[in-house]
């Protein structure tokens, strides 16, 4: 690749894993990747990891899905060229590209109560943000999606500012994606939306990656009871990594409610109950299972688009029971991720376990095998570039 004097300002040719069909394997391709707009950055990605929701989107036959797409949104990388007025990162900067827009000045970013940027409204949208266009286009001059503001399966992307960090170079590249969604998205549900208190239980539906790392929040946090739950006694082991002490396996209860089980367990009920999974019948299983009165059940999996909840009013009324959503921990990125970064540096955090393969981005799709069949927590893909 030319350097990044020779860039800037100019196309880049590149090579970009492309999900042209639902479900079929991506292609490698050649893309071409235009200059950044105004409050754009251009990044080359150093390496990106696969994340459940890549498979959920890639999946997806119905709206919002769109094709041809550049999926991935967990990754690091360096800038190799600003837009028009970005001056908080300039050429070289190793930054973090994340989902969720950060602007800073907007009331809700400049409130601690939300995540939720105003100006700049998260959405599953397949365009940049500003102008509403793709920075994409084949070598036939088709465009190409984007996909969660940052699009990381490919050699070189295009992402607003609001949706960037400059983090310390300290932290290894493959352990420094892993912010981009999972690692932050399970440890800030657990400190910054639950608010887990010191001494207090925990119950985990679905331990992957980010049932794992809701565990390493809640250990963080002080809880002094982790339970998880999962149909995969293979998980249990590695669980036991993260501070998980005791399981439950619904497949060995019989006719048994797993929220009679968590009752009985926790003497009346858990006081935080996170669903890791993205299935609607499973928050209810997880609000059956926290305690009356105070008892909070937070959604953290990602479930297919219009799924919905189904509660028994009375039961809301008279338990008193919290069920709460928790878009990316509920952190906000520009202030929180550094944070998050620095404990892992200082051994606060346990994140190496989480990448359990790596391998070059040609592989892509055997990386997507390995999370679809359950065998890979996360796989780290590394750019040649």
């Amino acid at each position: 690749m030319a350097g990044q004097s020779e860039t800037r300002g100019k196309p880049i040719r590149c090579k970009g894993a492309v999900s042209r069909e639902p479900g079929e394997p991506l292609v490698m391709e050649e893309v071409l990747v235009a200059p950044p707009m105004a409050g754009e950055v251009r990044i080359r990605i150093i390496c990106t990891s696969l994340c459940h929701s890549d498979i959920t989107f890639w999946k997806l036959k119905e709206p919002p899905a769109c094709f041809p797409r550049i999926l991935g949104h967990e990754a690091v990388g360096v800038v190799e060229s600003v837009g028009e007025n970005v001056t908080e990162v300039g050429e070289g900067d190793y930054v973090l590209p994340i989902f969720v827009p950060d602007c800073g000045e907007c009331t809700d970013c400049r409130s601690e109560k939300s995540n939720l940027c105003s100006v700049f409204p998260f959405g599953i949208y397949p365009w940049m943000p500003r102008d509403k266009t793709s920075r994409f286009t084949d070598c036939n001059g088709e465009v190409l999606h984007h996909f969660l503001q940052v699009s990381s399966f490919i050699e070189y992307t295009v992402v607003d500012i609001t949706n960037l960090i400059k983090i310390n170079p300290d932290i290894p590249p493959n352990k420094a994606c892993l912010f981009s969604c999972g690692i932050s998205r399970g440890v800030g549900a657990a400190w910054r939306t639950a608010s887990v208190e010191k001494g207090s239980s925990v119950v985990i539906f679905g331990l992957g990656a980010i049932g794992l790392a809701v565990a390493e929040g809640a250990k963080m946090c002080g809880a002094s009871r982790i339970i998880g739950v999962d149909t995969n006694p293979d998980k249990f082991e590695l669980a036991k990594k993260f501070g998980v002490s005791e399981f439950v396996n619904p497949k060995d209860l019989g006719d048994k409610p797993v929220s009679q089980v968590i009752l009985e367990m926790t003497d009346g009920g858990a006081d935080y109950c996170f669903e890791c999974v993205g299935f609607a019948s499973l928050v209810q299983t997880a609000f059956a299972s926290c305690r009356k009165g105070w008892g909070k059940t937070i959604m953290v999996g990602v479930d297919k688009p219009g799924a919905t909840l189904v509660f028994d009013s009375f039961d809301m009324l008279q338990l008193g029971k919290t069920v709460m959503g928790s878009l990316y921990g509920g952190l906000k990125p520009k202030s929180h991720i550094p944070i998050l970064i620095q404990r892992y540096l200082d051994k606060e955090l346990n994140v190496d376990h989480f990448v359990t393969h790596e391998m070059k981005f040609e592989d892509i799709n055997k990386a997507f095998d390995l999370l679809i069949q359950g065998k890979s927590l996360r796989c780290v893909m590394w750019m040649d570039n």
